[in-house]
């Protein structure tokens, strides 16, 4: 059992949120490729052309292979917010400090399950001991919902690698 999957058993748990029932778990090495296709559905929202050109740096960072690298790298920590058999959304983490990722299946937003996923996170990271600020890279679409959890802007637009971000921090 990896250190990913033996955390994923600490943290089980199924919470009713809304209309619908999630079942909430860390995240497991088999996680890879339904994190990986739940990503690739938004990847118009970060690449510059619409065809991805350009962007083929950031998409291998996302690719199954990719994200199984990071559920076993002990420097990220993955929930996951599943509705049956279907990823309703997820949120990773970075060194307890970085929201490396947030996404939520379409069929599942205005659900307010990101705002769900994001309470999780800190609340793991306060657990372990971070009492710190927490910084993200927000896609231009998600700006408003990072700006309705408090981050603020820490600078301007970065178009980098086919993509376009902006870099947020909350105190």
């Amino acid at each position: 059992m990896t250190t990913a999957d033996s955390q994923a058993y600490k943290s089980e748990q199924t919470i009713p949120e809304t209309d619908s029932c999630f079942h909430f778990r860390d995240g497991l090495t088999t996680d890879a490729l339904a994190t990986s296709q739940l990503i690739s559905q938004f990847a118009p929202d970060f690449c510059l052309n619409p065809d991805g050109s350009g962007a083929d740096l950031f998409l291998q960072s996302v690719s199954e292979s990719a994200e199984f690298s990071y559920l076993t790298d002990e420097r990220y920590h993955f929930i996951l917010a599943w509705h049956g058999e279907t990823l309703a959304g997820f949120i990773a983490m970075r060194d307890l400090s970085h929201l490396f990722h947030l996404f939520v299946n379409p069929s599942f937003q205005r659900q307010k399950l990101a705002s769900v996923l994001w309470q999780r996170a800190r609340q793991h990271a306060a657990a372990q001991g971070h009492a710190g600020g927490f910084t993200v890279n927000s896609s231009l679409n998600a700006i408003p919902v990072y700006e309705h959890f408090g981050f603020q802007a820490k600078g301007e637009i970065v178009k980098m690698h086919g993509i376009a971000f902006l870099p947020m921090q909350m105190p």
